[in-house]
């Protein structure tokens, strides 16, 4: 299995996809880590003599309706963005790997009681699920978190749960068993390592959907909310000077396609390579 893994991560580092990817998200991941140390204005900061002025050596992006730095505003806008998205994932695929082992390796009730909950949570649209947790809990970013979590992991669940039953009757999982092995050793020790391809590509995707997920609601009014500065309430902002100045929409608006765009072929790189065939084929 070690083998296999490394001659499929061997495989994925090779890609050129994969390399502009990796690029793109870690000098993001970077430039919001040292915002305050890059940033040439304070983000807040208001000048509003200086409104909608366009680019030039002070202000690299131009200003906002306020005289806001943009270029600022959309450096430290990373860390709410990108951040809380990866702490969605987290929190998403840590509930469903947990719920989708136990039903994948205990089956039985334990199986019939957490699918017959996933098939509840599924039958509503999750959009329009979250905006009503989101209703319910009130308007901030901890419930939109909240919300997304409670809401997506049953999908996730699901997925894992099918990874898992495909090496129930495997012959090192019996072998394990009949050795003595416990349940919670089985899981942890054979389990997880088999599905962590699966996990890797299912996080790298819902890091994408929780950042356009985040945005969309930011801009809805309902997630980061102003005068902090986040894409999606960068957006909401920009949208009241749609016609008279559009390019307050452009930045802030690319700047979630490239990333959320980044996500998702990472993970649709890290699929390919874990191909049996582009391993061979790549060999």
């Amino acid at each position: 299995f070690r083998r296999v893994l490394f001659r499929s991560l061997k495989v994925f580092l090779r890609n050129p996809v994969t390399q502009v990817c990796l690029f793109i998200i870690i000098v993001t991941a970077l430039l919001g880590l040292f915002a305050p140390w890059i940033a040439p204005h304070d983000p807040y900061e208001n000048n509003i003599l200086m409104k909608f002025a366009p680019p030039d050596a002070e202000y690299w992006l131009g200003t906002d309706q306020l005289g806001r730095c943009v270029f600022s505003r959309m450096l430290h806008g990373i860390r709410p963005t990108l951040f809380l998205s990866i702490l969605t994932m987290l929190g998403t695929i840590g509930l469903g790997l947990a719920m989708g082992v136990l039903a994948g390796y205990m089956r039985g009730t334990v199986d019939e009681v957490i699918m017959r909950v996933v098939d509840v949570m599924l039958s509503f649209p999750s959009q329009i699920m979250i905006l009503a947790v989101v209703a319910l809990l009130g308007v901030d970013i901890q419930n939109v978190i909240i919300a997304n979590i409670f809401i997506k992991w049953a999908w996730y669940a699901r997925m894992i749960r099918t990874a898992v039953v495909k090496y129930t009757g495997s012959n090192f999982v019996l072998f394990s068993r009949s050795v003595g092995s416990g349940d919670s050793y089985i899981m942890t020790r054979h389990m997880l390592p088999c599905i962590s391809a699966e996990l890797a590509v299912l996080a790298s995707l819902d890091t994408g959907w929780a950042i356009l997920n985040i945005s969309t609601l930011s801009f809805l009014g309902l997630g980061v909310q102003a005068p902090t500065p986040e894409w999606g309430a960068m957006l909401n902002e920009a949208k009241n000077v749609m016609v008279s100045n559009p390019e307050q929409m452009l930045v802030p608006g690319i700047a979630v396609v490239v990333l959320v765009g980044a996500f998702n072929l990472l993970g649709d790189s890290l699929r390919d390579a874990l191909d049996p065939k582009e391993v061979r084929r790549s060999e």
